[in-house]
């Protein structure tokens, strides 16, 4: 193949830009990234090789190679590993070809903090080689392929790339960055020891460099440090977590975490052990602080790094991890499982069920300690402020677990917060609004919304604000479907208040309780002509003691799905019931007590019914017909 220019695709070129526009505040982490790259190539080559023990090529030991010439301004980072071939090379260096690639650059806001965090969990680390290059040349050749088959893959970072063959003896990939003048200082062998102490020592391969030694000049004057045809290794090539907890320091757990999730911040929480018994693992599992973009695409691969007796097997291994805790990295590493398995096994073993429950059980464990963190006196603002920061970004898909982990479901709503009508601010959990219950009060009052404001602005909240009673307000999407699986916390049954009739046993006086009854007697005409009215609107109309402002409500019955939950099935293309709601009218407002008698009475009823609606978040079926008749009375 004689060499052929190509142009990046639209999304490299972009975030080419950024990164050549200083993006990374931390230039050097490039380092890291090129290495991981390189150690990946290895594990895969180990990996694909246990079927194929050929691909070694007579070169069973992989290591990664870095070194550096001065003269020629250039820095090598080289592996013998799994290497391109050259369709590879166009694909994997020219495109994102990962899914979610429009919705990822679309998030990309120009703050360069914010960017390089979705940058790095995007994993297109390569791409940071041109921080301090203004050139990067590849060259590799793929495990098997003939040495005619090497291709090398050279690019300005600006719009476009070339590819040419090339013969090339050597298995595996060199990256070669074309340094510029103001980052000479990476080729300095001080320097790079230097950076793979700090971002890649967890490395299990060994990181190889020349050794530098002084050489005297003539006569024994002067002199310089040279470097020979030596190569050391400059990392303690064991994996991380193969090592005891007490020679790893916090720094080391957290540069690892960094490699392995491609982030740029530390995480929250870590826990590292080794579980022995029928079933024998490692596991090393990490907590981020930040959210990766695409935390809510259900369908996305995530999970932990699996290996087996530390050799890697595969990326996102889900089936070590329930889906709600998709956000959770870190490596398994068993002693059980066979180096063959595939994610078809992966589904069926009795061991990888073990695992799964025994790592669900220490992520729920971790968040339990950061929950008491929270409300500890003793702990420091740092750890106090640890939880709150995890709810922000992670809660909403912790809650998926109420629908899909029955065995933890009792823990899981022990860690759940929520705003509620007693605070602005502070998010409570379920045992701190049982602690404050007013005294009678028979269940936990909550209401679902599309939005906050919405839930904060809800007819239904009335009479619970004229009574002082505290109520959690819930504008997640997940919220409807999760609490479907929890009826009651620590003995104390959930009862939605947009759902069937107001209860508020004892704590409705007995004159209350006599009005209600009293009011719904006689209104019982008026009810009637609504609800012929609207039957092809509400289920039923009553009157309610649940409103104080409003005239009017809806509810749907005490079993029956949300009119919000039926807006998202159907927005999503899923089937919903098509269940009417009832109609709760407020017999002491002034627009209720002229609608008998009155000349617009049908038009009046509809108004009514639309404007409940709207007040909770949805449509008028016909907002056209809605607009007239309002237009109509105010003529």
């Amino acid at each position: 193949m004689s060499k052929q220019t190509h142009s990046f695709q639209a999304e490299v070129a972009q975030l080419l830009h950024l990164v050549t526009h200083s993006l990374y505040s931390n230039p050097e982490i490039f380092v890291r990234e090129l290495v991981s790259n390189a150690s990946d190539a290895c594990d895969k080559l180990r990996f694909e090789a246990l079927d194929k023990p050929e691909l070694y090529e007579n070169d069973p030991q992989l290591e990664v190679r870095i070194s550096f010439d001065k003269a020629a301004k250039t820095l090598t980072i080289a592996d013998n590993g799994i290497g391109l071939s050259q369709q590879e090379a166009i694909d994997n260096l020219g495109t994102i070809a990962k899914s979610g690639t429009r919705e990822f650059m679309g998030k990309l806001s120009g703050d360069q903090k914010q960017d390089a965090q979705l940058i790095g969990q995007f994993g297109v680390g390569f791409y940071s080689g041109f921080i301090v290059a203004d050139r990067i040349t590849v060259e590799s050749r793929r495990a098997g392929l003939p040495a005619a088959e090497g291709v090398r893959w050279s690019s300005t970072g600006t719009g476009d790339f070339e590819v040419e063959s090339i013969d090339r003896s050597q298995r595996g990939t060199s990256v070669t960055l074309h340094l510029r003048d103001d980052a000479l200082d990476y080729a300095s062998t001080w320097k790079l020891k230097e950076l793979v102490g700090k971002y890649s020592d967890h490395i299990a391969l060994p990181i190889r460099m020349r050794r530098e030694e002084w050489k005297e000049g003539e006569d024994n004057t002067g002199g310089e440090m040279v470097l020979t045809d030596e190569w050391d290794t400059v990392n303690q090539a064991s994996a991380l977590w193969t090592r005891p907890k007490k020679d790893i320091s916090d720094e080391q757990y957290a540069e690892f975490y960094k490699g392995i999730a491609h982030d740029f911040q530390p995480p929250l929480a870590w826990s590292h052990n080794r579980v022995e018994g029928s079933t024998e693992y490692t596991q090393l599992l990490y907590v981020p602080a930040a959210a990766p973009f695409d935390l809510y695409n259900r369908d996305k691969k995530a999970g932990v790094k699996l290996y087996v007796r530390r050799v890697f097997i595969m990326d996102d291994a889900e089936a070590l991890m329930p889906t709600y805790l998709r956000f959770v990295r870190g490596v398994v590493d068993s002693a059980d499982l066979p180096l063959n398995v595939s994610r078809e096994l992966l589904q069926e073993s009795r061991d990888v069920k073990a695992i799964r429950e025994g790592s669900t059980k220490r992520v729920l464990s971790m968040l339990e300690d950061m929950a008491k963190a929270q409300a500890s006196d003793e702990a420091s603002a740092e750890d106090k402020a640890k939880y709150g920061k995890f709810w922000s970004e992670f809660g909403a898909v912790l809650k998926e677990g109420l629908g899909e982990d029955s065995a933890n479901r009792e823990r899981i709503a022990k860690l759940l917060r929520f705003v509620s009508t007693a605070s602005d601010e502070a998010v409570v959990s379920f045992a701190d609004y049982k602690a404050r219950m007013k005294e009678g009060q028979q269940a936990i009052y909550y209401l679902t919304a599309e939005t906050l404001a919405a839930a904060k602005s809800s007819p239904q909240l009335e009479v619970f604000r004229k009574k002082g009673i505290e109520v959690l307000l819930m504008a997640d999407r997940v919220d409807e479907w999760a609490l479907g699986f929890l009826t009651e916390f620590d003995g104390t049954p959930l009862q939605s208040v947009a759902k069937g009739a107001v209860d508020l046993g004892s704590l409705q006086d007995e004159a209350e309780k006599k009005a209600a009854e009293e009011a719904a007697e006689q209104f019982k005409p008026l009810l009637a002509k609504l609800k012929e009215a609207l039957k092809d609107k509400a289920e039923d109309v009553r009157v309610t003691a649940r409103l104080v402002d409003s005239p009017a409500c809806l509810v749907v019955p005490e079993h029956g799905m949300s009119l919000q939950l039926a807006r998202l099935l159907k927005q999503a293309g899923q089937p919903a019931p098509d269940n009417k709601p009832v109609l709760e009218i407020n017999a002491d407002h002034a627009l209720v007590k002229k609608l008998d008698g009155s000349p617009n009475f049908h038009d009046l009823a509809h108004i009514l019914f639309d404007q409940a609606l709207l007040a909770e978040g949805g449509l008028p079926e016909d907002p056209a017909a809605y607009v007239r008749r309002v237009n109509a009375l105010l003529a």
